[in-house]
């Protein structure tokens, strides 16, 4: 049996090095990196269904929103 599709939003940032970083808000602990956008991407599909399996039993929270605060 086919698993529905599931979307998961990604969080980039870029570090000193010039590396990206990505999280999923809706996974705890799920991050990944990549020395491009589209490794990043790669290494995150991995690294989302690593966190499903383990995170099976645990309800997912759901994704709401970016916001920005400017002080």
């Amino acid at each position: 049996m086919v698993s529905p599709t599931q979307e998961f939003y990604v969080l980039i940032e870029r570090d000193e090095d010039g590396c990206y970083i990505g999280e999923v808000p809706q996974l705890q602990g799920c991050y990944s990196q990549g020395e491009t956008i589209d490794e990043l991407m790669l290494n995150m599909k991995e690294a989302i269904a690593l966190c499903l399996e383990t995170e099976e039993s645990e309800p997912l929270m759901k994704f709401i929103g970016v916001q920005k605060v400017t002080l």
